[in-house]
């Protein structure tokens, strides 16, 4: 069974998706629709942009999908998967590869994910970090014992686990963390505590947003980052799109289910490798490859 997943946040870098808009007169329709909606020029930013420029939160996750989208849709034929994951972000990329989502649509609810996440972020100061070498439940016991908010957030890989929540617990927490044993317990470079209770704000703000979206039965199985289970029903996929936001990303448990329910070999479709990597920390001798344009787009 062939399985393809989407990168999240942090996979972006300058000159993405240039090779697509180039090669592709379906990329570049992609490219000019995805400036229209935005109402601003995503691809220039993408193509020839700082990393600076890229960091930023409005700009980083609609390019992120736009890549992912247009390179599943120049895969052609190729591209036809039997389950489908996408991390973080990377989940609305997934929706609309398999037909759950339009384009637009998707692109809509990722711009706004991108602004009300923004927006959360300036209300109080916030982080992440990541803690390497301890087991989940060591990690979820510290910080439920450290006093403020700081939650478990990114389920990476086997020994790799995100935290997040507010600067000082976080801090504290890695203390701790370092003490227990962790062989690093590191204070990340982002703008605030993604999949926490501090994102609760963007959480009601993106929820009407999709409410109102069209949402349809995808092509295959998606496993949603909150449950790390399958589902083609419409209505579960919307309430944990919701969820998302403040649940952590069990992106650990998402590859062993895929891997237990007959993934044979998984296919990274976006920008870097990341998500090959953690499939290799799972089981080292698991087939993954990165998507590549078709001949016949090419």
């Amino acid at each position: 069974m062939k399985a393809f997943v989407f990168p999240g946040q942090g996979a972006q870098f300058p000159g993405m998706g240039r090779d697509l808009f180039d090669q592709s007169d379906l990329a570049k329709s992609r490219f000019d629709e995805a400036n229209n909606v935005l109402g601003f020029d995503i691809a220039s930013t993408m193509f020839e942009g700082s990393p600076e420029a890229l960091k930023q939160t409005n700009v980083t996750q609609p390019a992120i999908f736009i890549h992912s989208v247009a390179l599943a849709e120049c895969m052609g034929a190729r591209f036809q998967p039997d389950m489908v994951a996408g991390h973080s972000l990377g989940e609305f990329s997934a929706l609309v590869a398999a037909g759950s989502l339009s384009f637009e649509d998707g692109l809509r609810l990722v711009s706004a994910r991108a602004n009300a996440m923004q927006e959360a972020c300036e209300l109080q100061p916030s982080t992440m970090a990541a803690v390497l070498g301890l087991d989940n439940n060591v990690v979820e016991t510290i910080c439920k014992d450290t006093p403020g908010v700081v939650v478990a957030a990114n389920y990476n890989c086997p020994g790799q686990l995100v935290i997040s929540g507010e600067v000082p617990a976080v801090e504290a927490a890695c203390a701790a963390l370092s003490e227990a044993g962790a062989r690093r317990a590191l204070m990340l470079p982002v703008g605030g505590a993604f999949h926490s209770p501090l994102m609760e704000p963007a959480r009601e703000q993106l929820a009407q947003a999709i409410e109102s979206a069209a949402i349809a039965a995808p092509c295959c199985p998606i496993y949603q980052n909150v449950s790390a289970e399958p589902t083609t029903d419409p209505g579960v996929i919307r309430t944990q799109l919701v969820a998302q936001l403040t649940a952590p990303v069990r992106w650990t448990q998402t590859m062993q289910a895929m891997i237990t329910d007959g993934a044979s070999n998984v296919t990274e479709v976006g920008p870097g490798k990341v998500l090959q990597g953690l499939f290799k920390k799972v089981d080292r001798g698991f087939p993954t490859s990165s998507a590549t344009l078709a001949l016949e787009e090419a």
